[in-house]
């Protein structure tokens, strides 16, 4: 009844990375130049996957859901935070702020399941190169697909869902550069109990879970490396599966450790760094890492970029 008296909230105030304004401006030009490379990137690979026949295979397949995603996950964040660097109000509506929550919460999870699929589809390339094409056929690929948007949607719901029911009736500074989970259950004047099981339950089964799986999958990619007869094909190899693991590994990293702990053990600032990475520093990295240095998606961006020139000649 005593929190039925307090007025709701109805915006958040986002605190950002740092609350000195001399570093806004600082702050803004890299956040700005970091996301015009995620999204260009990522954008240039979709582009170039849908329109070459030639890369319309299921390794590239998830490689394009995979640039879907950190669009998604960089447009729900970055475009809110530089503009709140740019004005002396830097609020968020309330619904604004869950929408930012469930898109965010969506993403995380698909990427997540999305990198699992992706270890287990190069497990069956390199491990069963003569099996592949049965295995990995149109019907395998778009279950594995569907899968992964059902998890990411159902883990965004639940947890969605759970902030929603909670009373937001005092504080409403979000020390964070943007809604996320555990900044906003430290506001809440209800119980959060609740919230944080399910939050440590998803954190065990997709994080970890999904970070032992790939793990296990490029175990066995290693073992199949190994006996590759040439030092060429061994080191060429080794280099894939490295700059694939240490992506991957940035990227479950700090998830695993935002969201296995209580509210009460929260450290914010230390907290926004560690979130900077799954954010925007992986969304980033996918592209470069996954597929400029791959020959078959230079020479797909290639004839993307030869058909515009002709296009626009042609104009």
């Amino acid at each position: 009844q005593g929190r039925m008296n307090h007025s709701t909230v109805t915006e958040f105030v986002v605190m950002g990375l740092s609350g000195q304004p001399e570093l806004q401006g600082i702050f803004f030009i890299i956040f700005f130049f970091i996301y015009l490379v995620a999204l260009l990137g990522n954008v240039i690979i979709v582009i170039a996957i849908i329109y070459n026949t030639t890369l319309h295979s299921p390794m590239y397949l998830f490689l394009l859901a995979l640039g879907v995603v950190d669009v998604i996950c960089t447009s729900t964040i970055i475009p809110k935070m530089l503009e709140n660097m740019l004005v002396l109000d830097k609020t968020i509506s309330y619904e604004g702020c869950m929408s930012q929550l469930f898109f965010f919460t969506w993403s995380l999870g698909a990427e997540m399941v999305l990198f699992t699929v992706m270890a287990y589809d190069r497990y069956v390339a390199i491990c069963f190169p003569l099996r592949y094409s049965t295995i990995m056929n149109r019907n395998m690929c778009m279950a594995l697909l569907c899968t992964v948007m059902a998890i990411a949607i159902a883990n965004s719901w639940v947890h969605t869902g759970l902030i929603l029911r909670l009373t937001f009736c005092g504080p409403n500074t979000i020390n964070h550069f943007f809604c996320e989970i555990p900044p906003l259950l430290a506001l809440s004047c209800s119980p959060v109990r609740t919230n944080e099981v399910m939050v440590f339950a998803a954190d065990i089964a997709l994080a970890m879970g999904d970070f032992i799986l790939t793990c296990i999958s490029y175990g066995f990619i290693i073992a199949a490396i190994l006996r590759i007869r040439t030092t060429e094909g061994k080191r060429k190899a080794f280099s894939t599966c490295s700059s694939h693991l240490l992506v991957v590994s940035l990227y479950y990293s700090p998830v695993i450790y935002t969201y296995i702990r209580p509210a009460s053990t929260y450290n914010f600032e230390r907290d926004k760094v560690v979130a900077a990475l799954y954010t925007l520093v992986t969304p980033t990295l996918n592209p470069l890492v996954y597929s400029f240095r791959n020959k078959e998606i230079q020479g797909g961006i290639k004839k993307v970029l030869c058909y515009n020139q002709i296009f626009f000649k042609k104009e």
